[in-house]
């Protein structure tokens, strides 16, 4: 999957660690890391980034664009669309050479469109050294070929099980299953409390992929192979959608249109009690106006996907890139302003003021506050560590970045779910249809 050189990575997250036992979060040798880059005169730049779903995230994002721009003297707009609709003006921007200079976008779409970027392997380099190493993930997503970097990663939009303690308690449970039969065991004893549970299965970036591929994996299936070849109609998928057709019938009604923000309504209305999701979800019961609403923050709790048949954790989290376009006039102010944005004197307190929202791309700020100053927020730490990324087993390129963007898996599972096709027409359509990405 990656060509990541482990014992280096070792051997500076070592130097990171005995920084932070003096007592500061980086040793001196790691600051030491030089970099030179002077942006163009004149240069001015657009940003394209989602819509928050975290208050926190947006302000201390848009406060560091500010001190960029007081220090710089560059100008810098920045746009804020949905999820659904970044990858679609990211599309038209690469494809008409027009549009922002930076996009921030979801999973592997840098690899719909490589030649249209910017190699940004300098300051990939420099910042994974300074920083203690980059996720093995983030390499498989922007460092396809083993060589070049065509994106910095972000960091991603942990996705934990997010549910009410004294529900679950209810349920007749003491804890949260760490295993796939546990968990629809208290799914189906959540349902005949009359306090269901729900998960999106509607074309939803986040959401809805996060989860399906975690069912899909944790059952040994899988969409393509080491080869790239499709296996997707395999009997681990077909058991992997008898599954999740038992655990829809746990579910409350209308999971099949959810997009990415219906299930943070869903559990903040009580008409929820489990769900998958970011941290979002605590984020705004503790932030909330509504003292009822407020109160419930006491009552939420988080834990890692269960454990399936695979025996090992199979989690796909939201991949957060930042890709700059070879149309920008100021690519060296680009490449300036990513820098910035992620050094820890800007990147630290933005994951604090987030709590968390995104989990980093950089070993280093796993030191971050943020982790252990509320003890729900631990689940979220390691989201990037032990994620797969969305092409999981193969290569990632246009093949693969289409067939996500496609929703191929996510189609597969709503169908065998509700009950609109068998698992095995489930599988055997979602193999057609990756197919036509993966072609022989």
């Amino acid at each position: 999957m990656s060509e990541y050189k482990r014992r280096e990575f070792i051997k500076t997250t070592a130097t990171v660690a005995a920084g932070a036992a003096t007592g500061t979060l980086f040793a001196p040798a790691v600051h030491a890391q030089a970099w030179s880059s002077q942006p163009e005169k004149g240069a001015k730049l657009r940003v394209l980034r989602w819509k928050r779903f975290v208050a926190g995230d947006e302000d201390a994002y848009m406060a560091n664009v500010k001190k960029f721009s007081d220090k710089y003297g560059i100008e810098v707009r920045v746009d804020h669309e949905s999820w659904e609709d970044v990858r679609p003006k990211a599309a038209v921007t690469a494809n008409t050479g027009a549009g922002p200079d930076i996009i921030l976008s979801t999973h592997d779409d840098a690899n719909l469109y490589p030649e249209k970027l910017v190699d940004v392997t300098d300051l990939a380099n420099y910042l994974g050294r300074k920083y203690g190493g980059w996720y093995p993930v983030c390499e498989a997503y922007l460092r396809p070929n083993g060589k070049n970097w065509i994106g910095i990663p972000f960091g991603c939009a942990g996705n934990c099980l997010v549910y009410r303690e004294s529900q679950v308690k209810a349920a007749g449970f003491s804890s949260f299953p760490k295993d796939t039969d546990g968990f629809l065991k208290l799914m189906q004893a959540l349902k005949e409390k009359g306090t269901p549970g729900g998960f999106a299965l509607g074309n939803a970036t986040g959401d809805g992929n996060v989860w399906t591929h975690w069912l899909l994996w944790s059952h040994g299936g899988k969409l393509v192979n080491e080869k790239n070849q499709v296996v997707i109609n395999s009997p681990e998928t077909v058991k992997a959608l008898e599954y999740a057709k038992a655990l829809y019938e746990t579910f409350v009604p209308g999971t099949l249109s959810w997009l990415d923000p219906n299930n943070n309504k869903a559990f903040l209305d009580s008409q929820c009690s489990v769900t998958a999701n970011g941290i979002s979800i605590y984020y705004a019961a503790k932030n909330s106006n509504d003292p009822k609403i407020k109160e419930m923050a006491a009552d939420i709790n988080h834990a890692n996907m269960p454990i399936g048949p695979a025996g090992v954790p199979t989690e796909l989290n939201l991949f957060f890139n930042q890709m700059i376009f070879k149309h920008s006039r100021y690519p060296r102010a680009a490449k300036e302003f990513i820098r910035f944005m992620m050094e820890e004197e800007q990147f630290g307190p933005w994951m604090q003021a987030a709590i968390g929202y995104v989990t980093q791309p950089l070993m280093a700020y796993e030191k971050n506050p943020i982790w252990t100053v509320d003890p729900k927020h631990t689940p979220y730490r390691d989201s990037m560590k032990i994620m797969r990324p969305i092409g999981y087993a193969g290569k990632m390129g246009y093949a693969s970045a289409g067939a996500a963007a496609d929703f191929i898996v996510v189609n597969m599972v709503a169908e065998a779910a509700s009950g609109s096709k068998s698992p095995q027409e489930a599988a055997e359509r979602a193999q057609k249809r990756a197919e036509r990405y993966y072609k022989v």
